[in-house]
Parts: structure tokens; sequence; C-alpha cells
């Protein structure tokens, strides 16, 4: 397999160019891929875009929890360190 000549955050620009309502034929010009091409792309980004989604709510849901964790074991640390200062003296 060659090498990519494009990575997926300037697929995606070209992509985005298209929507804002340039052509196929001038996209494909100006960045000198055929059209097959822009269309193999459109048609792969429309699938992960579900995927993406899906994903990002995992990741904020695991990040909640994670902040929870976070925040008991800060005040169980906060509790312990007074508990030992009450000791100590």
């Amino acid at each position: 397999m060659g090498k990519r000549k494009f990575d997926d955050d300037e697929i995606m620009d070209i992509l985005r160019e298209h929507q804002a309502g340039a052509t196929v034929a001038d996209v494909c010009q100006r960045y000198g891929v055929s059209e097959p091409t822009f269309y193999r792309w459109q048609s792969s980004q429309l699938r992960t875009v579900g995927f993406d989604v899906k994903r990002i709510r995992a990741l904020e849901q695991e990040n909640q929890k994670l902040k929870k964790l976070l925040a008991e074991a800060m005040l169980t640390a906060a509790t312990l360190s007074e508990m030992l200062e009450k000791t100590s003296k």
C-alpha cells in the first residue's frame, strides 16, 4: 500500500469545503484527487460519524466516573489528614 497523500484532517477540510458550496469538480481539481476518491472519502466519513458520536458519549461517561472517583479520593485524603492532625496534637 502506498503512502497517503492526505491525512485525515486534510480530508475532512476538503469535504467541508465541498459542504460550504464548492462543486465536487472544483474541489477535486484544486487538490488533485479523482472524483471517485472524493466520493469514497465522503461515504467513509458518513459511516464514521455515528461511531464517533457513540465513542464521544462513552468517553464523556467514563470521564464523569473518573471525576467522581477523584473527588471521593481527595475528600478521603483530606479527612484522613485532618484526623491525623487532631490525633498528633
